[in-house]
């Protein structure tokens, strides 16, 4: 269980951390999301995510802004539950969390090499794209399974336990 807690940082000593990587010449990749029922979809697109650059950081929603995006119902699963399954993956290097209802201020902070977000977002919707360009960084789009989702999961066992 040690090294699911070595993955998880603030975002100041996450700084710190990709300074150090990106010295040693690491490409850095950044996505967000709420991550509420960790589900195949989202094996699929953080492997997808980590094959963009040799580190992936996964930054989470916090319960107050899941709350803002999705409704008072959700999340789930609190913050730290969710911080620890993520970083339980190979595929992701660092997990942290954020407190708004999007990860501008963070991709500001942690200058990440390339953005990614599923397929559901075109390149030119993801949020921080500005940013990255403006010092030479992308944003990019990877596979997005539409049959997949957090909510469809939600309703499906809703349905099957009336």
């Amino acid at each position: 269980m040690k090294w699911i807690m070595r993955k998880i940082y603030s975002i100041n000593k996450l700084k710190k951390i990709i300074s150090g990587l990106k010295r040693k010449g690491k490409k850095i990749a950044f996505t967000n999301g709420c991550f509420d029922l960790l589900h195949y979809g989202h094996i699929k697109y953080l492997r997808a995510a980590k094959q963009t650059a040799q580190i992936l950081i996964v930054a989470l929603n916090s319960d107050a802004s899941v709350r803002k995006i999705k409704g008072k119902n959700r999340p789930l699963t609190k913050l730290k539950q969710r911080m620890e399954v993520v970083a339980g993956l190979d595929s992701v290097d660092f997990v942290t969390s954020f407190n708004q209802v999007n990860p501008y201020k963070i991709i500001k902070i942690l200058k990440p090499d390339i953005l990614v977000k599923g397929g559901d977002w075109r390149p030119h919707q993801i949020v921080g794209r500005d940013i990255v360009r403006a010092y030479g960084g992308k944003a990019i789009s990877v596979f997005y399974d539409r049959s997949i989702s957090t909510t469809k999961i939600i309703k499906k066992i809703a349905k099957k336990f009336k």
